[in-house]
C-alpha cells in the first residue's frame, strides 16, 4: 500500500529583498524539489515592503506536484526593539534591576507600536492587543531591556 502524498512545510528566515538561491533558500528547497530562483523572485517582490536585510520569517508549503505557495510573517520581536533601541544584540545576562543587565530603555509607545507591526501576522490576529503587548514586554525583559511608561 502506499501512503497518501503531503504538503511538506519548509520553515526559512529570509533578509527582505535579497532573496538568492545560495544557502539557505537552495538547499532548503532544491531538496524539496523546488525552482529556488522562483521563489526568489517572487520573495523579493513581496518583500518590497520591508528595509533591505530585515529578516522575514517564512513558511513555504510544498505541494505534491511541486508547486509552492508561501506566506511572510513579520519580522521577529526582538530584531523590532533592538532595532528601536539602535543597538545589535541584547544583554548577554539579563536583570534590569541593575545598570550592568540593561541595554537601554524603551517607552510604552514603542512597544505599542511594535505590538501592532506584530498584530498583523495571521498568528496574532485574534489577540487582544494587549496581550501582544504584554508578549512584547516579556521578550524585552528577556533581552535586558527596560520599559519605562
Amino acid at each position: 500500500m502506499s501512503q497518501p502524498v503531503k504538503n511538506i512545510l519548509v520553515k526559512l528566515i529570509v533578509a527582505a529583498g535579497q532573496a538568492a538561491p545560495s544557502p539557505p533558500v537552495g538547499p532548503a528547497l532544491g531538496s524539496k524539489g523546488i525552482k529556488a530562483m522562483d521563489f526568489c523572485k517572487e520573495f523579493n517582490a513581496r518583500s518590497g515592503i520591508y528595509k533591505p536585510g530585515t529578516p522575514v520569517p517564512v513558511m513555504i508549503t510544498v505541494k505534491p506536484d511541486r508547486s509552492f505557495s508561501f506566506e511572510m510573517k513579520s519580522p521577529p520581536t526582538g530584531f523590532l526593539l533592538l532595532k528601536a533601541l539602535g543597538k545589535e544584540k541584547g544583554a548577554g545576562q539579563p536583570n534590569i534591576n541593575t545598570k550592568e543587565g540593561t541595554i537601554g530603555e524603551l517607552s510604552l509607545k514603542h512597544v505599542y507600536e511594535i505590538a501592532k507591526i506584530k498584530k498583523t501576522d495571521e498568528r496574532h490576529a485574534l489577540l487582544d492587543i494587549k496581550g501582544v503587548v504584554k508578549s512584547v514586554i516579556g521578550v524585552a525583559r528577556s533581552m535586558g531591556i527596560k520599559i519605562v511608561p
